[in-house]
């Protein structure tokens, strides 16, 4: 990176294994599965009925009390969203309007938001009314009756629920963030994109202070079903669902879909030194490039992949050399799987490799944003997390996975990601920093 330096002070995971900093942690540490039985409505119809799924999760719990009443406006992905921002600002140390409207210490001018988010799916029930008085009078979905019968039967604000650029409206409002925002959605690929967003408007001088990342929820009737139909979800593991998701495994055979993500805190270097802040890690270097002639299967050798870790190395004036670790996507896929480690050996050779989604499946747009956080707490906490449900590496994957949890001091950790359908494709480096 050139310009201002940037560096991350604020994480917020909320995912299958963790909500805040200190829990998403200790399941990493434990290598916790936090994929099960779906819950949130019956999947009695679908042949793969095990998720990633949020439990316990209570929106009103992460938005300031004069707030709550919009709550009725969000969907699933908004109120993930809205809670990551609420634990990444509170883990900065950040006084925002949306912690404590009285006591800000910040420009709110110079806040930005860059959010990464996928496709919302409308609840099935708040359509149903609607579409059957839609239906003419030989049984078929009538487009007049539509825009004359259908559409008022949903609700005012209905629309308000499910447009993804919500996720970073609701965020900058609660948190008066008066600065840059905007809203990526590229599929997997979101949250990468969105914080090398962020980071760059930090470096040219826009913001301060971005909150950036990504989050989806996957966990609705008609994605599931769109992810179903695609062939991408195991369904031979709903009897066992913590082995259900298989990195890189010779016996792997799809993911499950899942819900969450993360949002960060990124900061100009001396911004966060003059107030005493805790530096996670520094964005050293970010690339991007597309790699794919079909829109749903990668390149086998993942000629795309491995532009954007070159890309990202030379923006950081590192090679492969320098790096200590790199935190693969490896949703489990057969084909995504070994284009990316054909990708990873063809650039960086044997470097240690480790992938988190045998613990917590395919969080969409949240997915790339939930592997930032893990590499700077690898660069912080001095660790490598263990890859689980990789017992037996595939021939074609030629890394060097690690499956077991390591002590280890780590420097710089790349982080590649890569929408699943469309060929997007992006890497970012993280490098230790002294505080």
């Amino acid at each position: 990176m050139s310009e201002r330096r940037v560096v991350i002070t604020g994480l917020g995971p909320v995912c299958p294994i963790g909500i805040g900093k200190s829990n998403f942690l200790a399941g990493l540490q434990k290598a916790e599965i936090g994929i099960g039985k779906l819950t949130l409505f019956d999947p009695g119809g679908f042949d793969s009925q095990v998720v990633g799924e949020v439990r316990n999760f209570k929106c009103r719990d992460y938005v300031p009390k004069s707030y709550r009443k919009n709550i009725k406006v969000m969907a699933r992905d908004i109120e993930l969203a809205v809670a990551c921002a609420d634990q990444a600002v509170r883990d900065s140390g950040l006084v925002t309007k949306g912690i404590d409207g009285d006591n800000v210490t910040i420009d709110p001018t110079r806040l930005g938001v860059n959010i990464g988010a996928g496709l919302i799916n409308a609840e099935l029930n708040e359509l149903s009314f609607a579409l059957v008085s839609a239906v003419d009078d030989e049984g078929r979905f009538s487009l007049k009756k539509w825009g004359n019968h259908g559409m008022t039967n949903l609700t005012p604000l209905w629309l308000l629920k499910y447009l993804p650029n919500m996720l970073a409206c609701h965020v900058t409002i609660i948190h008066d963030a008066q600065g840059p925002s905007n809203t990526i959605t590229c599929g997997e690929a979101s949250g990468h994109l969105a914080i090398s967003e962020a980071a760059r408007v930090i470096a040219r001088g826009s913001a301060d202070i971005c909150l950036c990342g990504g989050v989806e929820s996957k966990l609705n009737p008609m994605s599931m079903m769109r992810q179903e139909l695609m062939g991408r979800l195991t369904n031979n593991h709903n009897d066992a669902p913590e082995t259900a998701v298989r990195p890189f495994d010779s016996q792997r055979g799809g993911t499950v879909a899942s819900e969450g993500g993360a949002l960060l805190v990124l900061e100009e270097l001396e911004h966060a030194r003059n107030r005493g802040a805790k530096i996670y890690a520094e964005i050293a270097g970010t690339g991007s490039s597309f790699g794919t002639d079909d829109y749903l299967n990668p390149e086998p050798d993942g000629e795309g992949i491995a532009i954007a870790m070159q890309k990202a190395m030379a923006d950081a004036g590192l090679s492969a050399n320098d790096l200590d670790l790199i935190v693969a996507f490896a949703a489990g896929l057969k084909l995504h799987d070994a284009a990316e480690a054909k990708a990873i050996r063809a650039v960086c050779e044997d470097i240690p490799v480790t992938a988190i989604k045998g613990q917590i499946g395919n969080n969409g747009a949240g997915s790339g944003a939930i592997d930032v956080v893990t590499a700077a707490l690898a660069i912080t906490e001095g660790f490598i997390p263990a890859t689980v449900n990789c017992g037996d590496l595939d021939s074609d994957c030629p890394v060097n996975v690690i499956t077991e949890p390591e002590s280890k001091k780590i420097e710089t950790v790349m982080i590649p990601s890569y929408s699943l359908s469309g060929g997007q494709t992006v890497s970012l480096i993280l490098k230790r920093i002294d505080n």
